[in-house]
């Protein structure tokens, strides 16, 4: 398998995002199961993640929704609690291709404030040749867009990439643009994927 470089999500792959259970733990379970069955949260995420502003998107959406607005507020206050801890496999296998001198890039539907904020309480985000990053883009995986723009910007041919990602739509897009795939669902599959590709040893990918 020959590869050029590789690519990596970031949530629930290089760190964990459970907003579910932020809420299961903050507000109980029953009351976490009513509130998302009321307000479409996801939805309001997406609007972060497609480049609105995270603030104003979080309070606006908590102001039409008066009886949730103190937990809908959390979204954007205790945002980090939901997009947390890191995934410290994952992070070595980061920075082992880059020690090997293997180029590694983010594809990530991520808002321009969200991103913000977990690049300062994760210096690995700043260890990417370069991260692509939906809110700044104003594009999402899997829309196609997105993956033409790696593409274009990198100068890599589509199978010469190797992509990563925990959800299989984005998965799917990948690999009909011609690039290699691995549906993450551990650190350790995506480690043995990569040694089976040539760019670690298994010692380097442990």
């Amino acid at each position: 398998m020959s590869v050029d470089a590789v690519v990596f999500d970031i949530g629930r792959v290089l760190i964990e995002w459970s907003p579910e259970r932020f809420y299961d733990r903050v507000i109980g379970p029953e009351r976490r199961q009513a509130l998302f069955a009321e307000v479409d949260l996801m939805e309001m995420n997406d609007a972060i993640d497609r480049g609105a502003d995270f603030r104003e998107t979080v309070y606006r959406c908590a102001d039409r929704h008066a009886h949730w607005r103190d937990e809908i507020r959390m979204w954007h206050d205790n945002w980090l609690e939901m997009a947390s801890p890191e995934i410290p496999h994952s992070v070595r296998l980061l920075r082992a291709l880059r020690a090997r001198g293997v180029p590694v890039f983010a594809l990530t539907n991520f808002g321009v404030g969200t991103f913000a904020v977990a690049s300062a309480a994760y210096p690995f985000f700043a260890e990417f040749d370069r991260a692509f990053v939906s809110g700044h883009l104003e594009v999402m995986k899997p829309e196609p867009r997105i993956y033409e723009i790696l593409e274009q910007e990198t100068g890599l041919a589509p199978d010469r990439l190797i992509f990563t990602d925990d959800k299989e739509e984005n998965v799917a897009m990948a690999r009909a643009r011609g690039w290699k795939t691995h549906l993450f669902t551990g650190p350790q599959g995506w480690a043995d994927t990569l040694v089976a590709a040539g760019l670690l040893t298994e010692k380097e990918a442990t």
